[in-house]
């Protein structure tokens, strides 16, 4: 067994190691920062500032051995030098919002799958960086006629610009592991939620009825049906496989047990808000979904991480609920 091999089956540890997080500015980047900043011997943040904020990186800025390099994934330079003596890269630095590919087609290949692949060429090309956790999503599965959907399942035909492009990113990164000695962790996300978040269900809801708490829309026609899951068990997950697992490459699902629909979210907001008397207006959407490119139902099946110790602490009525009140506590 060579050096390489027998380094496969170690578990991998933070502490004392150096690691780069891309987009760690954002919504669930800031969050697992706030984590690994603790363990870690030193942690460097790369992000653009597009969308992730200073703000978030309040509390762990003023931690020893933090670094803030603000640069774009389109630019290689850039990773390489932030990537200098990194031994672990968490890479959430993505296009948030799944919408946006309707609009802009250029923006989930650049921002997803160029960007990976940067990412990927610098790890290639250092000599230190051999471990990616790469943060995926349930999009790439499509309309799966499977629920819970295991990580097995196939054939997966994404039905938006966003679940393909992150499907590619995953096929970037399992022929990079074959192909250059690196090592992989993938996670299939379901829907996160929680504080410091600016896009997704609950933020669009708050948002509107901020402008009038008289009427609320509703994309679609209320019947999408999905996992939800808060972010502290969404960083929990990320950690707990990376410590866990001991191949070349692992596919974990992430997400919550149970699913819940449009409606009950819009009631969960409307009492956190304490409204009474909102009237609901649903769009209609296409084929009842609120865009297209929306997956109506969704929920993985997480055997597998469940399987290693990991179980969400909160189900997604909960996740939900939290991540409303957080949201509403903080000023945007």
């Amino acid at each position: 067994m060579n050096e390489f091999e027998e380094s496969l089956l170690s578990r991998i540890e933070i502490s004392g190691r150096r690691v780069l997080v891309t987009g760690g500015a954002g919504f669930i980047g800031s969050h697992l920062v706030d984590r690994v900043v603790e363990e870690a011997d030193e942690i460097v943040v790369l992000d653009n500032l597009s969308t992730g904020r200073m703000e978030n990186l309040t509390a762990a800025s003023q931690k020893m051995g933090f670094r803030f390099v603000q640069g774009d994934l389109l630019d290689l330079r850039v990773i390489k030098k932030a990537l200098n003596g990194c031994e672990i890269v968490f890479h959430l630095a993505a296009n948030p919002e799944v919408r946006i590919g309707i609009e802009d087609p250029e923006v989930d290949f650049q921002q997803n799958l160029v960007a990976t692949r940067n990412v990927l060429e610098a790890m290639r090309l250092s000599s230190t960086a051999k471990h990616l956790v790469f943060a995926s999503t349930s999009t790439v599965y499509g309309e799966a006629t499977v629920l819970p959907t295991p990580e097995g399942y196939g054939p997966m035909v994404p039905i938006s610009l966003y679940g393909a492009s992150k499907l590619g990113c995953e096929a970037l990164v399992m022929a990079y592991c074959h192909m250059f000695d690196l090592t992989a962790v993938i996670y299939r996300f379901a829907n996160i939620v929680g504080s410091r978040s600016r896009h997704g269900v609950i933020f669009d809801l708050i948002r509107k009825l901020r402008v009038d708490p008289t009427e609320l829309e509703l994309l679609g026609d209320g019947s999408q049906n999905k996992s939800y899951l808060l972010v502290d068990d969404c960083v929990d997950a990320f950690l707990h496989g990376l410590r866990h697992e001991g191949g070349r490459l692992e596919v974990f699902n992430v997400g919550s047990e149970d699913r819940v629909d449009v409606k009950r979210i819009a009631q969960v907001v409307i009492d956190a808000m304490e409204l009474k008397n909102t009237r609901w207006r649903f769009t209609g959407g296409v084929d009842g979904r609120g865009w297209r490119g929306d997956v109506k139902e969704m929920q993985l099946d997480t055997t597998k991480i469940k399987a290693l110790g990991w179980k969400p602490k909160h189900n997604s009525p909960e996740a939900i609920t939290e991540a409303a009140r957080s949201i509403l506590d903080e000023r945007h």
